[in-house]
């Protein structure tokens, strides 16, 4: 009996085929977004585009971009947002400057100590939204402002007047950290590779591509990371629960006050990150950095697949749309289109994908 009983079919378990999970991948719309965009500037762009060298052009803001966005899809997938991403970056870059410039601290000091600044308003802002119960949305808008006035008023401050502060280049050189945060990494590849004949090189013989961006290294370890994070960790699972279902969460054990922290205080870093990368980069920093980065970075996560209810999306999703941005932005300089089209493929790419997404939160949860 307890044979026949085990090869009985449970008519509740229902087999699904492949395409239906594969519509349920919360990246999918971002990797068709791509394939679409990469036919579309094969076709209209100058071929010079898809060069190795033009593929490190585009990739470098989108790089930059999917740092901010991949932090801000892990928030979104907990459930809240943080519209001062943007301004941290400003906030973050003036901290930078002033430990490395006026203060005079090695990479090695500097660096923690921005990133705890960082953190620790990340924080601030997590504890607010959990104790007033706050949209995240009011709490974070008014951080925007905050950060953007004290990164005005203290780059004045600090330079006698001025809103740029310069002379971290020169304040960083020699540093043993510095091509950590900036240049190109694997330079030796591409001399290789130049030797034997397999990339573009100037009459000299050098590659016309020294190296891969460090910001692009940057980016695809993180997009690893938060990947490994959210699908093979407990911690992964609590931050779905928790944007899931935040009492349902709560009451099956989840510690949901400290998930919303921890990423408010992820996103604030993230933002640090790109403010010391760029800043080492640019060899000065200024109050107008990272200005409209916190809409692109949640357009980011939200053409990534996250869902604006939380619960729903991916890392790699908001890799992918940091590319799509990437691709647009500087791909409409290899075509004869006016790049203030760029404006209208944002609000354009930003309601496809919501309502792209909102049709995929039906399939999930089977409502109509």
């Amino acid at each position: 009996m307890a044979t026949d009983a085990s090869v009985v079919k449970d008519e509740r378990i229902k087999a699904e085929s492949f395409v239906a999970r594969l519509m349920k991948r919360p990246e999918l719309g971002a990797i068709g977004g791509v394939i679409l965009v990469t036919v579309f500037f094969m076709i209209t762009a100058d071929s010079a585009m898809f060069t190795l060298s033009g593929i490190m052009n585009f990739m470098t803001p989108a790089a930059q971009l999917g740092i901010l966005g991949i932090a801000a899809a892990m928030l979104m997938i907990g459930g809240e947002f943080d519209l001062s991403i943007g301004s941290m970056v400003a906030f973050a870059g003036m901290i930078f400057g002033v430990l490395t410039v006026n203060a005079g601290l090695p990479l090695i000091a500097a660096i923690p100590l921005t990133l705890a600044f960082a953190a620790s308003i990340g924080a601030a802002n997590g504890m607010i939204v959990i104790r007033t119960g706050l949209p995240s949305f009011i709490v974070t808008l008014a951080s925007l402002f905050i950060l953007r006035g004290v990164s005005l008023v203290g780059l004045k401050l600090f330079t006698d007047g001025s809103t740029q502060l310069r002379g971290v280049r020169d304040a960083v050189e020699g540093d043993f950290l510095t091509p950590v945060f900036s240049g190109e990494a694997f330079g030796f590849v591409f001399r290789a590779l130049a030797e034997m004949g397999l990339v573009d090189t100037f009459k000299s013989g050098l590659p016309k591509v020294p190296g891969i961006p460090v910001e692009i290294i940057w980016f695809i370890l993180i997009a690893l990371l938060a990947t490994y994070v959210l699908l093979r960790t407990s911690a992964g699972n609590w931050i779905f629960a928790t944007g899931g279902d935040s009492n349902a969460a709560q009451n099956s054990g989840v510690p949901v006050r400290r998930v919303k922290i921890s990423l408010f205080m992820v996103t604030a870093m993230a933002a640090a990150l790109v403010a010391i990368i760029t800043v080492i980069d640019a060899g000065s920093t200024d109050a107008r950095r990272g200005f409209m980065k916190e809409f692109e970075a949640i357009i980011t996560a939200v053409i990534g697949g996250c869902l604006l209810t939380g619960g729903y999306g991916s890392a790699i999703g908001a890799f992918f749309g940091a590319i799509i941005f990437g691709m647009v932005t500087i791909g409409l300089t290899y075509t004869d289109f006016d790049q203030d089209w760029f404006q209208v493929f944002l609000g354009g790419m930003l309601l496809i994908a919501v309502v792209f997404n909102n049709v995929i939160r039906k399939r999930v949860t089977g409502e109509r």
